[in-house]
């Protein structure tokens, strides 16, 4: 019998409030409204972004909330002036839109939308769909969106330009991870950083971010590429994708920024930080080279300030920037990123730590937490 046009009852999980684990629940869905979608998601990976956004600190967060940005799954049905989907296309919901019309999507120079211009954080916005309302209620009261995405609900509603089509045999509890920290990651390193062939590079932090920068480096032709994590168990994956080298910046007396200079001649041509800490940012951005060296910022700092750049490091040719979604246009580079992984182009499986239901979801976010996942994908 068709769901078309009716509410949906299933299974999602709630936080209900800030610091509070995830609790799960019925909820029910209602159909999608002009230019909207209605998708059955099949899979969706564990983000630290996700947990950000639980945390108290995080002040711009609201509640009752289905968090959850990094999903796939399958068109269940379409509101009126969708022309792009049908039911039954495999799809993957984009946190970050492309509308396709306004300067900042005819721009070459950004992948950022008009949607989300005006946010005050990269997830602070797209909490209710266009109208002001939301899709999801909840034991009768409303439940707030997440990022425009809220895959942690196993059927949600998008807007149709935070939506890409993909290949209809692409494996969803792989390619999930296309919707958040693979693209992020690899992006960093070919989009914002620009690694050139034959250069040096370091990555910190060796999480399922930090290892899709590393094969970002690699398909890049770097030469050598650092990977900095104080978890050595992380080193073997990291090899295995493309790390030359592999430091613990407790295993040595100095800042490894400074250990990094030594062992490159003055430094490395780029960095990539995708962990989220202020001091490490600063040691990303002073184990560059003088001259030209180039640090890419990944990591999301919640709660903190920011950290002091000095001017000298600027005029002597270092450079800063940062990435969102790793430069990717998201509706028109995400079905090839996918076409990309099934040619075999690069691994998501080796990123992918547990396969884990949907009930398992608290048990997913401690795995994070504790540093023993790179990615957890989780199933309905």
């Amino acid at each position: 019998m068709s769901t078309a046009g009716k509410v949906i009852k299933c299974k999602a999980a709630i936080v209900w409030e800030a610091g509070k684990p995830f609790s799960l629940e019925e909820v029910e869905v209602s159909p999608p409204k002009e230019h909207e979608i209605r998708v059955k998601i099949i899979a969706t990976g564990v983000c630290r972004t996700d947990d950000h956004a639980m945390s108290p600190s995080f002040k711009e967060g609201l509640f009752p909330v289905i968090l959850g940005h990094e999903g796939a799954g399958i068109v269940e049905s379409i509101g009126p002036g969708v022309t792009r989907f049908k039911p039954g296309d495999k799809v993957i919901p984009l946190y970050l839109p492309q509308c396709g019309q306004c300067k900042f999507c005819l721009s070459p120079k950004t992948n950022l939308c008009e949607r989300i211009s005006k946010a005050k954080t990269p997830i602070s916005d797209q909490d209710l769909m266009l109208d002001g309302t939301s899709r999801f209620m909840c034991k009768g009261k409303q439940i707030y969106h997440f990022m425009g995405t809220s895959t942690f609900s196993e059927y949600t509603v998008v807007v149709e330009s935070s939506l890409a089509k993909i290949d209809p045999a692409a494996p969803l509890d792989k390619v999930c991870l296309i919707g958040c920290g693979f693209s992020t990651g690899y992006g960093a390193a070919i989009n914002t950083a620009k690694v050139e062939p034959g250069s040096t590079c370091a990555v910190f932090g060796l999480g399922g971010v930090g290892l899709s920068a590393i094969m970002g480096c690699k398909a890049a032709g770097a030469s050598r590429i650092f990977g900095i994590d104080i978890n050595k168990s992380k080193f073997a994956l990291a090899k295995e994708l493309g790390a030359t080298d592999c430091l613990s910046p407790e295993d040595f007396k100095n800042p490894i920024q400074e250990v990094i200079a030594e062992m490159t001649d003055g430094g490395v041509d780029f960095a990539i930080e995708c962990i989220g800490n202020i001091k490490v940012m600063k040691a990303a951005l002073c184990c560059t080279t003088v001259g030209w060296g180039t640090c890419v910022i990944v990591g999301v700092a919640v709660g903190e300030e920011g950290f002091v750049v000095s001017p000298l490091d600027l005029i002597m040719g270092r450079k800063i920037n940062a990435t969102f979604f790793g430069g990717w246009k998201g509706v028109d580079s995400v079905p090839n990123l996918v076409l990309d992984y099934m040619a075999g182009k690069f691994s998501l499986d080796a990123l992918v730590s547990y396969t884990l239901p949907f009930d398992k979801i608290n048990e997913a976010f401690d795995l994070m937490r504790q540093g023993k996942s790179n990615r957890t994908v989780l199933v309905y």
